[in-house]
């Protein structure tokens, strides 16, 4: 019985992180293996090809990660308001076109909640508008620095 509520927990879950992969890149969906809880990717740019998790370049990873981080965010919300959600790294496996799209899907996710991101990516500093820069001093202790870029 705790293996089929676990699958069948896992279904939703992938319910909703597929649509965010869907609004990341529409390329990729992800499926629970029949009977287990493992999960492979479908490649539907290559005729619904079934890939395991393993394979996937770390943009492409990170694209599953953060799908199923916010398709835990949508499935716990369910229950408890999920008002914030930080991202920590990643952002530099993307290539600039995905980069772009990444921040596009954040930036609408902002109406709903907050989003914090950790980046060390020097691309990023003029795509998102407020910030807080941490930099490390030869003293010791790190400076924290509000910074608001000038979009557009």
């Amino acid at each position: 019985f705790r293996n089929y509520a676990q699958q069948y927990t896992l279904d939703v879950l992938l319910g909703y992180a597929n649509r965010h992969l869907h609004d990341l890149s529409r390329r990729y969906r992800l499926q629970r293996i029949n009977g287990t809880l493992a999960l492979v990717v479908i490649d539907q740019d290559m005729g619904d090809e079934q890939r395991s998790v393993h394979s996937l370049s770390g943009g492409e990873s990170f694209l599953v990660s953060l799908a199923l981080a916010l398709g835990l965010a949508s499935l716990s919300s369910n229950r408890v308001r999920v008002e914030s959600l930080f991202i920590d790294e990643g952002f530099g496996s993307l290539s600039d076109d995905t980069l772009e799209e990444v921040l596009d899907v954040l930036e609408d996710l902002r109406e709903e909640r907050v989003i914090g991101i950790i980046s060390h990516v020097e691309g990023m500093k003029t795509q998102i508008p407020m910030r807080l820069e941490v930099r490390a001093t030869e003293a010791g202790p790190s400076t924290v620095k509000m910074a608001i870029a000038n979009i557009g």
